[in-house]
């Protein structure tokens, strides 16, 4: 079964205070001002080198102006039956040992969607009559009792990356995926949403072609707008950037090639020469001008085609992007450009154009520069 450990430490580390404010609110109701937080370590000790790890071990110590709070977050993914409450108390309290000073809080995430038919042992202890002698229950979040919807209007990045993970009807899917872009765009900085948007797509499933449905529906709400405008930048630069990547190798290969059939041309003029003039002297001059005009005209002649060839493929994905398949007939126009700087120029036209007629004179004007 596939692993999706590092997809949730990710998120972890990338929103420690967030899920504090998730999974322990109270904490800074009762301990002030948070000063600060540290990982404080990633596997809990084995006690046996036989002893399985936890599918996810992540202690967040947080420091507040009252008090300490350690949060230890482990996650079980689809095996219930691997939980064992007992190894759990047993690192909770190597945890009370090396922080005597913090509240430690384990917390257990179940993350798959689905019924159980029997559930996990939530506390133990150790009593006798009215007298308690041990007493450990720990904070169970299994993901799929929560409902999505009743978090469309949380304002924790967090809850909108795991929405994908909480129970919901086939038919509410759609919106239930809709909110958790647009929760995530709204919460996040654009680096993180870039980051984590690929996460939500994991968990719920989501293919290509619905994917394509689904940002037309977002492009189609007013709420979601500038969402749907910043996914068309973000394909069009990363189509830019491929292709302008694809341009390069092409202009390499290109160059090594011409490269290659400078020499051998050299190698031929110069074997001529040397029977007319010597052999030595046709050799030497042969080689040195077959290479040097053969090295110059294929770098030259290389890059140029790998430039052309990037920037075309980035218009075309930014066409599509932006003005669909009606835009995508004005390729056959933009194909005839062969300029540099004239495709550099469309290029900008695909990003400002007010709408497809103004791009449309756009491609017509660099053909008559």
């Amino acid at each position: 079964m596939e692993s999706h450990d590092h997809h949730f430490k990710n998120v972890f580390l990338d929103f420690p205070t967030e899920a504090l404010a998730w999974l322990a609110p109270e904490a800074f109701e009762a301990l002030g001002p948070l000063k600060g937080l540290e990982f404080v370590r990633q596997e809990p000790r084995k006690r046996k080198l036989k002893d399985a790890q936890l599918a996810l071990d992540m202690p967040i110590l947080f420091n507040f102006e009252e008090g300490q709070v350690l949060l230890w977050l482990v996650e079980f993914q689809e095996d219930k039956g691997r939980f064992s409450i007992y190894r759990l108390l047993r690192y909770a309290t190597d945890l009370m040992e090396a922080y005597p000073r913090a509240t430690v809080i384990p917390t257990v995430l179940f993350t798959r969607r689905g019924k159980w038919r029997k559930d996990v042992t939530r506390e133990i202890g150790s009593r006798l009559v009215n007298r308690v002698y041990l007493h450990f229950e720990y904070q169970l979040v299994r993901l799929f009792d929560f409902n999505a919807k009743d978090y469309y209007e949380n304002q924790n990045p967090i809850v909108k990356i795991l929405m994908p993970r909480m129970n919901y009807t086939p038919e509410e899917r759609p919106e239930v995926i809709r909110q958790a872009y647009l929760g995530l765009y709204q919460l996040a900085t654009p680096m993180l949403f870039d980051k984590y948007v690929d996460f939500i797509d994991v968990y719920a499933g989501v293919r290509d072609k619905e994917r394509e449905e689904l940002y037309r529906a977002i492009a189609e709400k007013e709420e979601t707008a500038m969402l749907a405008q910043y996914i068309k930048e973000k394909g069009f630069n990363e189509g830019m950037e491929k292709g302008i990547q694809r341009g390069k190798e092409e202009a390499a290969m290109l160059a090594q090639y011409i490269k290659e059939k400078g020499f051998n041309e050299g190698m031929e003029k110069g074997i001529q020469r040397g029977k007319e003039q010597g052999i030595q002297q046709g050799m030497e001059q042969g080689i040195q001008q077959g290479m040097e005009q053969g090295i110059q005209r294929g770098m030259e002649q290389g890059i140029q085609q790998g430039v052309v060839d990037g920037l075309l493929e980035g218009i075309e994905l930014g066409i599509g992007l932006r003005f669909g398949a009606e835009g995508l007939k004005l390729m056959a126009a933009v194909r005839q450009i062969r300029e540099v700087a004239r495709l550099k120029a469309v290029k900008e036209a695909v990003k400002n154009a007010r709408d497809l007629e103004d791009f449309e004179a756009a491609v017509k004007g660099a053909h008559l520069h």
